[in-house]
């Protein structure tokens, strides 16, 4: 029985361009899955409650917030003074509680309370993903 020693399965110039077009396709695919991940994660909201225009006479806080990110924002719940305010004594316009207000946009929300003149009132908007937006007024005399 003759053993064939000179013969080889790949050559290895074959056998390393193989290894190298296998490490460059993980490469790719790693580089892929984690540039997905990066822009999952830079996708944070960003607003601001930019003005509060109290009404003794209403009894109505009327809070103007601005979306100034680049991603839609649903706000879901207000608190005036560290107390949440219910649901249905909030009012929004043109995007209500729940509603997503789109990016670059804004919207208005009225609060229905007793509003007492010359008191400071820090109102608080929270998002869905838990964020909070914050701004303190004080009630004309």
């Amino acid at each position: 029985m003759k053993i064939l020693r000179s013969r080889k399965a790949l050559s290895p110039v074959v056998a390393s361009i193989i290894l190298i077009a296998v490490t460059v396709a993980v490469s790719i695919a790693v580089a892929a899955w984690m540039g997905a991940l990066t822009f999952n994660f830079m996708a944070t909201e960003q607003g601001q409650v930019t003005n509060l225009q109290f009404s003794t006479t209403a009894n109505t806080i009327l809070i103007t917030f601005n979306n100034t990110g680049t991603t839609a924002i649903t706000i879901t719940s207000a608190w005036v003074n560290n107390i949440q305010v219910q649901t249905n004594a909030i009012t929004g316009s043109p995007y209500d509680l729940n509603a997503a207000v789109p990016a670059n946009s804004g919207s208005q929300y009225t609060v229905n309370m007793t509003i007492v003149s010359g008191n400071q009132y820090s109102v608080t908007l929270e998002s869905s993903k838990g964020n909070k937006f914050s701004s303190t007024g004080t009630a004309p005399t």
